[in-house]
């Protein structure tokens, strides 16, 4: 099981859908052909992909919070996918251990997109547990 190709699979499904702004489910039916994947590991993917479409102006609203300066339309695609991912894991997904979800966003970052990125995912990321540390303790 690899987690980390599934979630660079549902990295590249949001990318696909962000540019080509094709349905959820066309996108994820073209993974099943396209990606070679374990059918847990394409279950997590199509878990990630769901769940950040679902809930796509709730993380977009937490990202523009946090991002100072930056507005969604100025970070680049896969920057803005990689902070969805992570966040939705980081709100939703209590089984993966916070570190986890960080580690594998700034991995994907540094994959697919530069280390000036990884650096402003890893900030942004770090700002938003301690907000939803603060959520859960209200």
């Amino acid at each position: 099981m690899s987690r980390r190709l599934a979630r660079r699979t549902a990295l590249q499904l949001l990318y696909q859908i962000d540019l080509t702004k094709c349905s959820t489910a066309d996108a994820l039916a073209n993974t099943a052909v396209e990606t070679p994947l374990s059918s847990v590991d394409q279950e997590f993917a199509h878990l990630l992909v769901k769940g950040v479409r679902e809930r796509l102006q709730e993380l977009d609203e937490l990202i523009a919070r946090f991002a100072k300066d930056w507005t969604l339309e100025r970070m680049s695609v896969v920057d803005r996918n990689i902070l969805r991912l992570a966040i939705f894991e980081l709100r939703y997904m209590p089984d993966v251990p916070t570190k986890v979800s960080i580690n594998e966003a700034v991995e994907l970052a540094k994959a697919f997109s530069d280390e000036q990125a990884a650096k402003f995912i890893n900030g942004i990321l770090g700002t938003v547990v301690d907000y939803l540390a603060g959520v859960h303790n209200e």
